[in-house]
């Protein structure tokens, strides 16, 4: 199950609310069929022609700075395709659209954590990243959401916990943010995720899943760093499934175990 099958398209965690920076803080089986020795050749082979067009490129793209034939306005600059970002601020979040992004990225990887399906946890976090004038609101929702029959659907007790033996695995992973809205005192940030949801484990009906979404956030300037209004969200944009074999549930668990998930995301 993915983070769209837990929510509607409208609505992120039923009311409204992500580098997350925050204190202390059932189906057929997905297994995809072996490729064929035929198969993986050509995919090798492949590879290797667009490692040498990649190369091709670069020293052409050398050749045209040093007054060669070719068209040096054709080569994108570097920062077309890189991450963008300032180094983070050491406490709260900057007001302007890098701060407000920062904050949107970190909430999405708070909201969408395994934090979520505890209630203490969850108070928690909608208390510290919420606007006082919508706290209620979005708790009220929350808790709606994260009920004991939804908990016991997905293969959790009530306090969220998972069966012995098995690993219980909730991450979003922001993957890019943008403003499409700014105002001095309020603003609205898409961040678009990845996900990762299910239970390890050969018996599990909910065997770990990914899915790709985006997270509408509205935020406001509250005494002096950026808080949730409201948030909703939406299926995609999704790229193709790339040609990796599936990991069995054994080394998806190891991996949760092993690689923590990340507190501060943009």
């Amino acid at each position: 199950m993915s983070l769209d099958d837990r929510h509607s398209d409208d609505v992120y965690g039923g009311t409204g609310q992500t580098r997350t920076r925050y204190p202390d803080s059932p189906g057929p089986d997905p297994r995809r069929p072996g490729r064929s020795s035929s198969r993986s050749l050509i995919t090798v082979v492949g590879v290797v022609v667009l490692l040498i067009a990649a190369i091709a490129f670069a020293n052409r793209g050398d050749d045209s700075a040093s007054g060669g034939s070719g068209n040096s306005g054709s080569a994108p600059k570097s920062s077309s395709t890189a991450a963008t970002g300032t180094k983070p601020v050491d406490s709260g979040f900057a007001h302007d659209e890098q701060g407000v992004q920062s904050a949107a990225a970190n909430y999405a990887v708070q909201l969408g954590g395994d934090g979520m399906f505890n209630a203490d946890r969850r108070h928690e976090i909608v208390q510290h990243l919420s606007d006082p004038s919508a706290r209620d609101r979005l708790q009220a929702g929350f808790d709606a959401d994260y009920s004991a029959s939804f908990l016991k659907s997905v293969g959790l007790d009530t306090e969220g916990r998972a069966p012995r033996g098995v690993t219980f695995v909730n991450r979003t992973l922001p993957a890019g943010t943008k403003v499409t809205d700014y105002h001095d005192s309020r603003a609205t940030v898409d961040v678009w995720c990845n996900g990762l949801f299910g239970l390890t484990g050969d018996s599990s009906k909910n065997p770990v899943t990914s899915s790709w979404f985006t997270v509408t956030l509205e935020l406001q300037w509250t005494s002096g760093d950026w808080k949730v209004l409201k948030t909703s969200q939406k299926t995609g944009p999704t790229p193709v499934t790339g040609d990796n074999p599936v990991s069995g549930s054994d080394e998806i668990g190891g991996a949760v175990q092993d690689f923590g998930g990340f507190t501060y995301a943009r």
